[in-house]
């Protein structure tokens, strides 16, 4: 690999991880602001959107760049694929976010209404796996990558739990159905950025294995 390649990687990387920080804050403070219903920092996240959005076109363009002037092969060739698919889940992790923010400034309307109780957990479970799918790519970690795509499972189960917690809530209570719809949005949304922390991490399994990890969770498991 040449000293200009070599670069220019580490650079795009780099932005990638920037990326990175500023998508999972993002999502931490939509979080936070859906469990308090405090909407006061929520102008700052639709800042950052345009951050990320521009960061992104950015980040595509080295990455054509990159293919253009090195002509990459092998490991090389599969790191640019990786960060322009990564990049791409990132930009989607953002759009979540801002829909769960635009949901917390609606449900800030309806403080007496009180929904299940594991959507906290949920979250935190979201976090933590966009978190570990970047550190996994950072450090080339198959196993942690691995982790993140098992730890799914789990959002999706309370995911599941959380909207049947809310279908009994709207028969009990139907004047609370608007509240609920709201919540349902919210944890849909979280458990799609589930889904996105796991796209990266069966990225990562393919940039140091070559193996295309996706629709292939139950090999995963094992």
């Amino acid at each position: 690999m040449s000293k200009h390649l070599q670069r220019d990687l580490k650079d795009l990387e780099q932005n990638l991880l920037d990326q990175s920080s500023v998508v999972e804050q993002m999502v931490y403070h939509v979080c936070e602001a859906l469990r308090d219903l405090n909407t006061d920092g929520l102008r700052d996240v639709m800042i950052d959107e345009e951050q990320v959005n521009h960061r992104e076109v950015l980040i595509e363009e080295e990455c054509l760049k990159i293919l253009a002037l090195h002509q990459p092969v092998a490991v090389d060739l599969r790191r640019v694929a990786t960060v322009m698919k990564i990049n791409a889940d990132l930009e989607r992790i953002a759009d979540l976010a801002v829909n769960i923010g635009e949901r917390a400034s609606s449900l800030v309307m309806f403080p007496a209404f009180t929904p299940p109780q594991n959507l906290d957990q949920m979250a935190e479970i979201a976090i933590s796996m966009v978190r570990d799918a970047l550190d996994a790519f950072v450090r080339l970690d198959v196993e942690l990558a691995r982790e993140v795509c098992l730890r799914d499972d789990e959002v999706d189960d309370l995911n599941r739990q959380f909207i049947l917690d809310l279908h009994g809530l709207i028969a009990a209570n139907p004047s609370d159905a608007e509240p609920a719809l709201h919540f349902y949005s919210a944890s849909r949304h979280i458990e799609r950025i589930g889904d996105h922390a796991t796209n990266i991490a069966e990225d990562v399994i393919y940039l140091v294995d070559g193996e295309i990890a996706r629709h292939r969770s139950d090999e995963i498991a094992l």
